[in-house]
């Protein structure tokens, strides 16, 4: 496990290998999801091997399997240090997916207050420690960004939520936020075969920003690349820890949150954050 961390806003500190939930429930395909003994053991190893930042969302769930629900039975009372990131907004499953960006009831004013009171309500916290707004997949163009990031600084204001974030958002959207709000993090595809968002990840850290990448080992479709096997055949790891290592030497903000359903897998991950790749090793990766 890597002793480096970044902040998340102001005050909270996170080691930069974290983990993500969203896995334990097979959302949103509904295959590979662990046994509730399996995910239960997976949350509490995470903590015992100090990853301090869990990602998740109360739209995580399926089958009466929910993400939330299992952190809070796995991990409630929780450490002091322990950061719960979630997120609301636009779904990407579901009847929202159909509707056009202004139609989409998870970036209204009320579906975004259900959304925080819902991951306030399946949490059992008062306070949210950060809440990512996310943004839709379609009609970009159209896509209101401001008004849903007001609603939640307003429920930030009442004391809902700590810090904000945004998630699948442009470089654009990323600075209309910032002239909203106070932004603690971007959640953005991101990975060494989806690197469309470099520029993005460069204007985070000048700014003290968390960059947290989702699919960092390419989710749906996993990595794969001769390069990639040699530089893993080299240091005795495999193909998936390269790509977190490789992303743990990107750039210092960049806040990891692979997702597993296994356990042995999970401590693989964890254990990327010890993988040092030389100079040589990334100009090889990124040819």
């Amino acid at each position: 496990m890597t002793t480096e961390r970044w902040a998340l806003g102001s005050d909270l500190s996170v080691a930069r290998v974290g983990y993500g939930a969203m896995k334990l429930t097979g959302w949103p395909r509904g295959d590979d999801r662990p046994s509730r003994e399996t995910a239960l053991a997976i949350l509490r190893r995470a903590v015992e091997l100090g990853v301090n930042h869990i990602d998740t969302s109360h739209y995580y769930s399926r089958d009466g399997v929910a993400a939330n629900e299992l952190i809070r039975e796995a991990l409630h009372p929780y450490p002091d240090d322990l950061v719960i990131v979630t997120k609301v907004g636009a779904l990407v499953e579901g009847s929202d997916i159909a509707l056009p960006a202004a139609e989409m009831t998870g970036l209204t004013p009320d579906g975004l207050r259900r959304g925080v009171e819902a991951n306030l309500r399946s949490l059992g916290v008062d306070r949210l420690d950060v809440v990512n707004l996310r943004m839709g997949d379609r009609d970009r163009s159209q896509t209101p960004l401001a008004a849903p990031l007001e609603t939640l600084l307003a429920l930030r204001e009442e004391g809902l939520i700590r810090q904000l974030g945004i998630s699948n958002v442009t470089a654009e959207e990323f600075a209309e936020a910032r002239k909203v709000a106070p932004i603690a993090c971007v959640q953005n595809l991101y990975n060494l075969s989806r690197r469309d968002d470099d520029s993005l990840v460069d204007t985070c850290a000048e700014a003290g920003i968390a960059y947290v990448p989702f699919f960092p080992v390419g989710g749906f479709q996993p990595l794969t690349a001769e390069r990639l096997d040699a530089v893993a055949a080299r240091h005795g790891a495999t193909v998936p820890q390269v790509a977190l290592a490789w992303l743990l030497a990107r750039s210092p903000n960049l806040l990891l949150i692979p997702g597993t359903g296994s356990l042995a897998h999970l401590e693989e991950n964890i254990a990327a954050g010890a993988l040092r790749l030389s100079t040589e090793d990334v100009a090889e990766l990124v040819e």
